[in-house]
């Protein structure tokens, strides 16, 4: 097989989920967007459900009916986009809950699906989405008078503890919502880890479940594998790659590997990372080209099949450190070419 595999350790994120579960006394819920942060959504959610999971959160309805036909009818769906104008069929019929974000959609949400369950953001402080508290203020007995089911609002800096960010948006919120008797959320990964005041009545944990930071006890729960197209050696002097940019300083073998940046491999991390065989790194040379890598495995005793970018030892945080990016860019970017393989290890 020519195409890299990708698998994924459904156990990994069960225990992911509990772990971070267990860690607060109110209802954890799940962030299952874009398709399950790249890992299939359905998949992902199902198995979040079997470790107990009731309420699970998309970015949008397209992915929330989508949902809905996989998990059936038992679970809570909200939707951080709430309820735009084209939407309304596809929110009643697959009872899919919005997150109203303002005024219009409050209005319009009322009118199109009167009856029709829905929740509140509030914007804290990170201006992105949600109700600002002077309009929630003039907003906020309507909404009430219909009861949601929810009020919930993001924090921008939880992944940094010490950030002065945090303690501003918790005292934001409380000063939006403490006086209200509707069940409440500010925490994600982040905020879980942040302690009690940030938990309310229900975390909604994203990136943590999948093996990324700020949650540094998660187990790692996606393995990659490249299949090796082709090995050749190469002389002192000789270059490999794209624009020359890296000579063999000794007599080298040079495996050319099946994947690259059309893969969510992104070029600028090459130099940084290795490929694995077995606890052997092999060092990245030259550039990630669209289609393939080329690695040195003159320190392997054996041709390899297949080596490792994404394992135990080189997690989604090791790639997004190389590449300057953050985790979850790599999780959503990883491609459609690779052959996945789901495990209960």
């Amino acid at each position: 097989m020519t195409t890299a595999t990708l698998s994924v350790d459904l156990k990994a994120l069960s225990e992911n989920w509990r772990a971070l579960n267990a860690k607060s006394d109110c209802e954890t819920a799940a962030v299952v967007k874009a398709d399950g942060y790249g890992l299939d959504a359905g998949r992902v959610a199902k198995q979040l459900a079997k470790a107990g999971a009731r309420t699970f959160f998309v970015a949008v309805a397209e992915e929330g009916a989508s949902l809905r036909a996989a998990l059936g009818p038992e679970p809570r769906i909200f939707v951080f986009s709430g309820h735009m104008h084209a939407d309304t069929a596809m929110l009643q019929h697959a009872d899919l809950t919005p997150l109203i974000n303002s005024g219009d959609q409050l209005r319009h949400h009322l009118a199109a699906l009167p009856g029709h369950a829905f929740g509140v953001q509030l914007d804290s402080g990170m201006n992105r989405l949600g109700i600002e508290p002077a309009d929630w203020q003039d907003l906020r007995q309507d909404a009430l008078a219909h009861h949601p089911v929810l009020v919930m609002s993001h924090l921008a800096c939880a992944d940094d503890p010490a950030h002065a960010m945090n303690a501003a948006q918790l005292t934001c919120f409380r000063n939006m919502t403490d006086d209200l008797a509707v069940p409440r959320s500010l925490a994600a990964t982040g905020g879980i880890l942040l302690g009690p005041d940030y938990h309310f009545d229900l975390t909604r944990p994203g990136i943590g479940l999948y093996g990324g930071a700020p949650f540094t006890d998660a187990r790692p729960v996606v393995t990659l594998s490249l299949p090796v197209i082709q090995t050749r050696d190469v002389e002192i002097g000789e270059n490999v790659g794209y624009g020359n940019t890296w000579a063999a300083t000794r007599p080298s073998r040079i495996a050319t590997v099946s994947a690259g940046y059309a893969d969510g491999l992104i070029r600028a991390m090459g130099p940084q990372l290795s490929l694995h065989a077995g606890d052997i790194a092999c060092p990245i040379v030259g550039r990630i080209s669209m289609d393939l890598i080329t690695v040195d495995v003159t320190d392997l005793t054996y041709p390899p099949e297949s080596l490792e970018i994404l394992n135990a030892e080189q997690t989604i945080e090791t790639l997004a450190k190389a590449a300057s990016t953050i985790s979850y860019e790599i999780l959503t970017s990883l491609g459609a070419r690779y052959s996945r393989v789901y495990t209960r290890s």
